[in-house]
């Protein structure tokens, strides 16, 4: 069953993805690629709406040509024809104030006016009779498919001087949660999106308040209208009144009073009752992740995403490039420990200058470890620029998505050789580099022992884990209400893996989004984990979770959960403690 456009109602409910409150005026951003976005637009907006379908007639009419171009090398001129007749429609000028004059006149986004017009031209000839009438009318419509085409795949990014905003947009992803600077993002709301996606935890990383599952939200919108969100609840308030407010304006003092006095106390060790202690450390994606946490109140960097300095660039970045945003990394965080994950891309997290092919499933693709034994030459750059950072600093390296023992083989035959070539052309290298691996491929449960006799320590991403073990692709909205990071299955192979590392000797961590959660931290502790690793927002949270607990409560806590069948049996028994926690 198709979800249900919201009801009229000033305040509208969704799926919470990320805690807090923020109230400000609304910026439409980059829309679904399966639906055409429509909002109303403002009259002094109105101007920015043609310029931005302008703009989009001349790349349309710029791809046509390539596309001219490449058919006629190819195929020749007789076939590339076709792709100038549609380039001769475009520059019709009468079509192009048909739709200008739809933005004016009902002040409607680009986009919309776009389809309107489209849809206009099938209405006119869908009454004729006859293949060629179809065909021309698909002639004439084709060029303006290209034209929408180049307005929803171009992120609309607010004016940098417009000051704070709350994003808009049809689908949560990782391009509208970094389509405007971070200082400048008050929230996000989104039609549609994963809780736990790649753009989900984004959100948390940056603590953003954020809430997804509001079918029908962009219809009734204006660019600048003020949205109160309520991250926690899930909840979205339209053009809230000063009553709504002033009270929203008290809640938040109230939270902000809170996480004030958390973060105080954050500089102590998150210690329990009875002097175990569980390593807190953060998530970062670059440099400007450290505004917003102190570096003296963490034990270290436990995964810095390094494939967001190359998402970040026009191309791919040089090893000297790497190798100073490396060392920047390490020597703000020295004496503590980072964690650099190697390139991790595929799925949602694209380069834009990096073609990777169309896949009918990403989650099972060509990403991760995978791409970089694919494309050695990327593997041995970042580990020529790490090596050469990391010289008298605590740095680790941590390899995504491995599946098999082979991979790890083969990653370390590549990495001995940069560290042989390095030292052969007279640099100074670390003899001791720990190398590691995130489990979040299920095979890796049935070989860990083999592996953990090849690797320095292990990680786990619970946010990949969660999804293959119970088959759920987390982007995908139909079926992401089934995945549940608290299901039976996998709490017990977070214990499986704690017990085996355990038995190994080797020091074992959570760093995907389950250890957000403070009740989840300390069952972690419980399970016999030594770190997690969490959205730099969240670690006050977790550290004074941890010292209201004794190690004995944790253990009991664990053996509880571990106890459950059902998924709600494992939420209830969470629950008690968080309750404690809150007391």
């Amino acid at each position: 069953m198709l979800p249900r456009p919201m009801a009229r109602a000033r305040t509208v409910h969704g799926t919470s993805v990320s805690p807090g409150l923020a109230i400000g005026p609304v910026h439409v951003v980059r829309a679904a690629p399966d639906a055409v976005p429509h909002w109303s637009v403002p009259e002094d907006e109105v101007g920015n709406e043609i310029e931005r379908l302008r703009a989009a007639v001349v790349a349309a009419g710029d791809e046509l040509q390539r596309r001219q171009r490449l058919v006629a090398s190819q195929s020749g001129e007789r076939d590339a024809q076709i792709f100038a007749v549609h380039r001769m429609i475009l520059q019709d000028p009468s079509a192009v104030r048909d739709v200008e004059e739809t933005i004016r006149g009902e002040r409607i986004n680009a986009e919309s006016a776009v389809q309107h017009f489209i849809q206009r031209l099938e209405r006119t000839f869908r009454p004729l009779e006859g293949n060629s009438v179809r065909s021309y009318s698909a002639d004439l419509s084709d060029p303006w498919r290209e034209v929408l085409q180049a307005l929803m795949h171009v992120v609309q990014s607010a004016d940098p001087d417009d000051g704070k905003v709350i994003l808009a947009a049809a689908v949560l992803t990782p391009q509208v949660v970094t389509s405007v600077a971070r200082e400048r993002l008050l929230g996000i709301v989104a039609e549609a999106g994963g809780r736990f996606s790649h753009a989900a935890v984004l959100a948390r990383a940056f603590g953003v308040p954020c809430v997804v599952g509001l079918p029908g939200l962009l219809q009734r919108l204006e660019q600048g209208m003020t949205l109160a969100l309520d991250g926690g609840r899930g909840s979205v308030e339209l053009r809230p009144n000063d009553e709504q407010v002033s009270d929203f304006h008290e809640r938040k003092s109230r939270l902000d009073a809170r996480r004030a006095n958390l973060a105080e106390q954050s500089a102590l060790p998150a210690r329990t009752t009875d002097g175990a202690e569980l390593r807190v450390l953060v998530n970062i994606e670059s440099l400007r992740d450290f505004d917003i946490f102190d570096v003296a109140h963490t034990d270290g960097i436990g995964l810095c995403r390094t494939e967001f300095l190359y998402m970040e660039r026009p191309q791919f970045p040089s090893e000297d490039e790497q190798f100073r945003m490396y060392r920047r990394v390490l020597e703000r965080m020295a004496p503590r420990p980072v964690t650099l994950r190697t390139l991790d891309i595929g799925g949602d997290k694209r380069l834009p200058y990096f073609q990777t092919p169309e896949e009918a499933n990403p989650a099972l693709g060509w990403r991760g470890l995978r791409v970089s034994l694919e494309w050695q030459d990327l593997l041995r750059v970042q580990i020529r620029a790490a090596l050469r950072a990391g010289v008298g600093r605590d740095m680790r390296l941590l390899l995504p998505m491995v599946a098999s023992l082979e991979e790890v083989l083969a990653t370390h035959k590549i990495f001995d050789g940069v560290r042989g070539a390095l030292l052969e052309q007279g640099w100074e290298v670390d003899s001791d580099v720990p190398v590691g691996i995130m489990i979040e491929v299920p095979s890796v449960l049935l070989c860990l022992d083999e592996l953990l006799a090849h690797v320095d320590f292990v990680s786990v991403g619970t946010n990949d884990l969660v999804q293959y073990l119970l088959a759920v692709d987390r982007d995908n909205p139909w079926v992401s209400k089934l995945y549940e990071p608290l299901h039976p299955a996998v709490v017990r192979a977070l214990a499986q893996i704690a017990k085996a590392a355990r038995n190994a000797g080797k020091p074992c961590s959570v760093c995907g989004d389950m250890a957000d959660d403070p009740a989840v931290a300390v069952m972690l502790l419980g399970l016999g984990y030594d770190s997690v690793s969490v959205a730099p927002y969240f670690l006050p949270e977790i550290k004074y979770a941890v010292r209201k607990v004794s190690l004995a409560t944790a253990r009991g806590l664990a053996d509880d959960v571990l106890a459950q069948s059902t998924v709600e049996g494992v939420k209830r028994v969470l629950s008690n403690i968080r309750d404690a926690l809150h007391a």
